[in-house]
């Protein structure tokens, strides 16, 4: 892993859960998700394509609550990786820009 990725994940998991702050306007600990859309199966995006997710909504949740619980369910709740994703990169620049 690069200097830059390092810094990037660093600063995603930095924002709190993606959900947790759109749904409840709070930020959580949160780990790195990569996004899986556009990837094939056994394939992992970039480290530079990633979400911050709180541990129930990554992986302890259960159905429609984590992602890897159901990720259809998931995406029809709370938004696509992809939209999730451009929300993260709109955070990251705000911070840039203050």
């Amino acid at each position: 892993m690069t200097k830059a990725e390092k810094l990037h994940l660093s600063r995603v998991a930095g924002l709190g859960c993606i959900v947790c702050r759109q749904e409840y306007g709070q930020r959580s600990p949160a780990a790195i998700h990569h996004i899986r859309a556009g990837q094939g199966m056994s394939q992992r995006a970039s480290h530079f394509e990633v979400i911050p997710l709180c541990s129930l909504h990554h992986q302890n949740g259960g159905h429609g609550v984590a992602i890897h619980a159901g990720q259809r369910a998931w995406e029809a709740r709370f938004g696509t990786e992809l939209e999730l994703l451009a929300q993260v990169r709109r955070l990251l620049e705000r911070e840039d820009a203050a």
